[in-house]
C-alpha cells in the first residue's frame, strides 16, 4: 500500500515506547473524558487510604498503570508491594482484572459493550512500622503523594490525561498543595481538574497542626512555608528565624532571574514520626525534618540546606530538565545519565544559596564542604566507579542500605558534582578576571521563558553551549574528565582554586563536632577507618583502611578501648596516646554470638577535615557565599 500524507499523520499521532518487556503505542492526542479520583485519608487509627476511581473508557480491552517510575525518586520504586484489594465494575456490575505477568504494574480490564467508563477501587496501605518503608501518615501528619494512589490508562501521555482529585482528610485538619482548591464542604476538598502529570508532581501535606508563613509577602506569585508538625508549639517561628526563609527566595530570584510557577508551596514536615524527606516539583517540595527546626534553633542549622536545595529544584531539575527525563508516561523508564547536572548542581546551589540568604553561616558552609569533600577523597571505589556511573544507582541500588558503601559507591553525583560545579564557578572566575561566574550561568540557562512552568529539556551539549556562553573554555573536556575520571582522590580543584584545601586536624572543628553529637556518633573514619555509631555499632568503613585490614567489618559492635567500656571520648583518648606509643590499640569486638580482640596497630593520632586558607590567593569562596546585590 502506498504511503499516504493520512498514514503520515497517523504516524506523527503515535511514538512506540518500549516498557518492560513489551512495546507499547503512545497516543498524541488527549485522553477522552476526565477521570474522577476520590481518596478517603481520614482513617488516621490504621493509616489506610480507600481509594475510587472513574476511568472513561470505550468498550474493548482496557490497560490500567500503577505508577512504576516515582516523581523525582530517579528510579522504579513506586509502591505496587503496599497496593491491596483492587476492583473493577461498569454500571455497577463487577469486571475480573488480569495482571500482565510479564509487566506487573499494568492490569488488564475488558470494558463491556454498554459501558462508557468504568469503576476503580483499591486500597493504599500505609507503612505502620519503619521496617514496611517510610511513614506517610500519623496521628497528626498526613503526606499525600498522588502516584500511590490513582492508576491512570496506558497508552496515552500522562499530560494528555485529564483528572479530577477529591481528597477527605481528618476531621478538622489543614492542608497544602500545590494543587488549586475547587470547593471544600467540611473535610471534603474537590480539586480543580488537571493534566495527570502535573497531578502526581503536586503533593499535598495536611496536619492537626497547620501554619501558613507568607515568604514573598504581597507578591503576585506567592510562595508559601505550609508547616505541619507533632505539636503546636513546633509551629512557633520568630520573626529572625522567618527572615532567612524570605531572603531565600529573594537570593533565588536574584540567582535564576525568572519563576516558572502560578505559585510555590513548601510543605515542611517537623515531626520525630512522619518519616523524613526532600524531594523536588515544579511548584512545591516535600521537605521532613526531626522535630526541634524551630524550637533548637541553633542546634539544628545543618538541616536548614534543605530548603533550598529543593526550591532550587523548582529551576534545576523541574523546569530545565534532562532530555532523557522527557518521557511520555511514569511507567517508562527513565535516563538517570545527568543527574550530576540536576542533583549535582543543585547540590551546589543550596548550599550557596543557604549561606547567602542567612541560613547557615559562611563558615558552617565551609565546614559542611570539609566533611563532604574529605568522605569523597576517600570513598576507594572511585578505582573501579566513577561519578557518571553513580547516576544509575537509584535503580541499581533502589536506595537499600550497601555492605560496603565506600568500595560500591552510592549516589555520590550529589556531593561530587556540587565539588565539579565549584570547579566550574571558580575556573569562570579565574579566567574572567572575577567579571563573570557561574550565577551568569544561571541566569542564562534557568532564567529563560520567564512564567513558563512547562519544562524546558536540554541536552549535554545545551549544558556546554550555555557555559560558552558566558566564559570560552573547552567545557565538554572539563565537565567529561571529570564525571568520567577515577581519580585518585576527588576533584578538589575547586577547593583550590576558591583560595582553600583540605586538611586534617587532630581536633574537629566545634560546628562539625556538634553535628557529630546529635546525630550520636563517633567519625575515626581519616584515623582508624571506620565510624561508631549510637549503641557502638560499627559502621562507614573505608575500603581497605586500617580497620578493614585488621578483619573488622559491619554487624559488629564495639565493647570496649584497651579493656574499658567504650565511649567515643575513650577511643579518642586511646588514639591520641598510641601516637607516643609502640602499643596496638586494643579493640574488644562482639559480632553475632563471638567476642573477638583487635590490636589495631595505629599511631598517627586524630584526624578530622576542615579547609584552610591558602595564604596569598584569592578568597574566591567567600565571595561565592557573598548575598547577591
Amino acid at each position: 500500500m502506498p504511503f499516504t500524507r493520512a498514514a503520515f499523520a497517523v504516524l506523527l499521532a503515535t511514538t512506540a515506547v518500549t516498557t518492560g518487556a513489551q512495546a507499547e503505542t503512545i497516543s498524541e492526542q488527549p485522553y477522552p473524558g476526565t477521570i474522577v479520583l476520590k481518596v478517603d485519608a481520614s482513617n488516621t487509627a490504621q493509616q489506610i487510604f480507600r481509594v475510587r476511581q472513574t476511568i472513561p473508557a470505550k468498550p474493548g480491552k482496557l490497560t490500567l498503570l500503577y505508577p512504576q517510575w516515582v516523581v523525582a525518586n530517579h528510579g522504579p520504586s513506586g509502591a505496587l508491594n503496599q497496593f491491596a484489594g483492587l476492583k473493577a465494575s461498569a454500571n455497577g456490575k463487577p469486571l475480573d482484572w488480569r495482571r500482565d505477568p510479564l509487566n506487573v504494574w499494568a492490569f488488564t480490564v475488558d470494558v463491556p459493550a454498554d459501558a462508557n467508563a468504568i469503576d476503580i477501587e483499591f486500597q493504599y496501605l500505609s507503612p505502620v512500622e519503619a521496617s514496611q518503608g517510610r511513614t506517610t501518615f500519623t496521628n497528626d501528619i498526613l503526606g499525600v503523594q498522588w502516584q500511590s494512589l490513582a492508576i491512570y490508562p496506558a497508552g496515552y501521555r500522562s499530560r494528555n490525561i485529564t483528572i479530577q482529585p477529591n481528597l477527605t482528610v481528618p476531621p478538622g485538619w489543614q492542608f497544602g498543595t500545590a494543587l488549586e482548591t475547587a470547593a471544600r464542604n467540611g473535610d471534603e476538598i474537590a480539586f480543580k481538574p488537571l493534566d495527570f502529570e502535573t497531578f502526581l508532581d503536586s503533593p499535598l501535606f495536611a496536619g492537626r497542626y497547620f501554619r501558613r508563613i507568607d515568604l514573598d509577602p504581597g507578591a503576585k506569585i506567592p510562595v508559601h512555608l505550609n508547616v505541619v508538625a507533632d505539636s503546636p508549639e513546633q509551629l512557633e517561628a520568630t520573626p529572625e528565624q522567618i527572615a532567612p526563609h524570605r531572603a531565600l527566595i529573594q537570593q533565588s530570584y536574584k540567582l535564576f532571574n525568572s519563576k516558572h510557577y502560578k505559585h510555590y508551596d513548601f510543605l515542611f514536615a517537623i515531626s520525630d514520626e512522619f518519616g523524613g524527606i526532600g524531594r523536588e516539583h515544579h511548584q512545591s517540595s516535600e521537605n521532613g525534618v526531626k522535630a526541634g527546626y524551630f524550637t533548637d534553633w541553633n542546634k539544628w542549622e545543618a538541616r536548614r540546606e534543605l530548603l533550598p536545595h529543593e526550591f532550587a529544584h523548582s529551576w534545576n531539575g523541574k523546569f530545565r530538565r534532562p532530555a532523557g527525563q522527557d518521557v511520555p508516561n511514569f511507567n517508562t523508564p527513565l535516563d538517570n545519565s545527568l543527574l550530576w547536572v540536576y542533583e549535582g548542581q543543585t547540590q551546589y546551589w543550596g548550599a550557596v544559596l543557604a549561606a547567602r540568604s542567612g541560613l547557615i553561616k559562611p563558615e558552617n558552609t565551609r565546614d559542611l564542604l570539609a566533611a563532604s569533600a574529605a568522605r569523597l577523597d576517600n570513598v576507594r571505589g572511585r578505582t573501579w566507579r566513577a561519578v557518571q556511573d553513580t547516576t544509575y544507582d537509584p535503580i541499581i541500588n533502589a536506595r537499600r542500605p550497601q555492605v560496603w558503601n565506600n568500595w560500591q559507591r552510592g549516589e555520590d553525583y550529589y556531593q561530587e558534582g556540587q565539588l565539579i560545579w565549584l570547579d566550574a564557578d571558580t575556573l569562570i572566575r579565574e579566567l574572567s578576571g572575577g567579571k563573570r561566574s557561574l550565577n551568569d550561568f544561571a541566569r542564562g540557562f534557568f532564567g529563560v521563558d520567564d512564567g513558563v512552568n512547562v519544562a524546558k529539556h536540554y541536552t549535554f551539549d545545551d549544558v556546554v553551549a550555555a557555559l560558552n556562553a558566558v566564559q570560552p573554555h573547552d567545557w565538554a573536556t572539563f565537565l567529561r574528565s571529570r564525571v568520567e575520571s577515577h581519580g585518585p582522590g576527588a576533584p578538589l580543584d575547586g577547593l583550590t582554586r576558591a583560595g582553600w584545601k583540605l586538611v586534617y586536624t587532630d581536633k574537629q572543628t566545634p560546628f562539625l563536632k556538634a553535628q557529630e553529637d546529635l546525630s550520636k556518633s563517633a567519625n575515626f573514619q581519616y584515623s582508624l577507618g571506620f565510624s561508631v555509631g549510637a549503641e557502638g555499632k560499627l559502621e562507614s568503613f573505608i575500603w581497605e583502611g586500617i580497620a578493614f585490614k585488621a578483619g573488622l567489618s559491619g554487624n559488629s559492635t564495639l565493647l570496649a578501648v584497651n579493656g574499658r567500656a567504650y565511649k567515643p571520648e575513650v577511643l579518642r583518648a586511646a588514639i591520641t596516646a598510641a601516637k607516643d606509643s609502640k602499643e596496638p590499640i586494643q579493640l574488644l569486638v562482639k559480632k553475632g554470638n563471638l567476642y573477638t580482640t583487635y590490636a589495631i596497630d595505629y599511631h598517627d593520632g586524630l584526624k578530622y577535615p576542615r579547609l584552610e586558607r591558602i595564604k596569598g590567593t584569592p578568597d574566591r569562596l567567600e565571595a561565592i557565599l557573598q548575598p547577591l546585590k
